[in-house]
C-alpha cells in the first residue's frame, strides 16, 4: 500500500481532488452533499453511496499520501 501511494503522483491526486472531488462546482459539491446526507442518516440508496465514494476517493487518497509523506519526513 505505501509503495503504490508513493508512485501516485501528486499532479495527478491533485487534479483528481479539484476536478472530482469537488464537481460540480456550483450549487454545492456532491462530495460535500453526500457528507452531510451520512452525518444526517440520509445516506441509504446505493447511487448516494457510490457517488460519496466516487466523489470522495481522490481526497481521500490525497490525504493519505500526504500523511505517509508526513510520517516518512519525520522519521528521517
Amino acid at each position: 500500500m505505501t509503495n503504490l501511494m508513493r508512485r501516485l503522483p501528486w499532479v495527478v491526486l491533485i487534479l483528481g481532488t479539484i476536478t472530482l472531488g469537488l464537481a460540480p462546482f456550483t450549487p454545492q459539491p456532491h462530495l460535500f452533499e453526500k457528507i452531510q446526507m451520512l452525518i444526517n442518516g440520509e445516506l441509504s440508496r446505493g447511487i448516494d453511496i457510490f457517488d460519496l465514494l466516487l466523489h470522495g476517493l481522490f481526497p481521500l487518497l490525497l490525504i493519505v499520501k500526504a500523511a505517509l509523506s508526513f510520517k516518512h519526513f519525520n522519521t528521517k
